[in-house]
């Protein structure tokens, strides 16, 4: 049920990265805009190539959901610590398809392709405002890392 994208599902990715835009809209649109994509066809074509970057779909029969992942390596250097990790860039499971346990069976495919590959960690980043992702990544066993913290200096208050 879960396999490496191809370029045959880049209509079906392009249709849920319009709803995670939807959702990123939603919660901040000072910072997303409308009915957009984070990818156009042509830069996910280019991703698919891409090892470090590898795309994984939950297909059934259909594209149901997606995790969009970066393998980071730090080496030798002069502050940090030597360390692979697995970053999920974007996950998005259809909003038709959202109950199934779709999400726990993609994140527990990154999580186990990310062991398999010698990363030391998984790491996604959330956005505020985002409870529903934040309350599943926790269910998951995952924690804060770190807090991106910002000030609006255009804001009429």
């Amino acid at each position: 049920m879960i396999r490496q994208a191809n370029t045959v599902d880049i209509p079906r990715l392009t249709a849920l990265l319009h709803q995670v835009n939807k959702v990123h809209h939603h919660l901040r649109p000072d910072l997303f805009k409308p009915d957009t994509t984070k990818y156009s066809e042509q830069e996910l074509e280019t991703l698919l190539g891409d090892e470090s970057k590898p795309i994984f779909v939950y297909d059934d029969g259909e594209v149901h959901g997606y995790a969009f992942c970066q393998i980071t390596e730090v080496k030798d250097d002069r502050l940090l610590q030597d360390r692979k990790s697995l970053y999920i860039d974007d996950l998005c499971v259809d909003e038709s398809a959202r109950g199934k346990h779709i999400g726990s069976a993609l994140f527990e495919y990154v999580r186990t392709y990310a062991k398999s590959i010698g990363c030391q960690a998984v790491t996604l980043n959330v956005w505020a405002g985002n409870d529903a992702a934040m309350q599943f990544y926790q269910s998951k066993g995952m924690r804060p890392q770190k807090t991106g913290m910002e000030m609006e200096l255009n804001r009429k208050e």
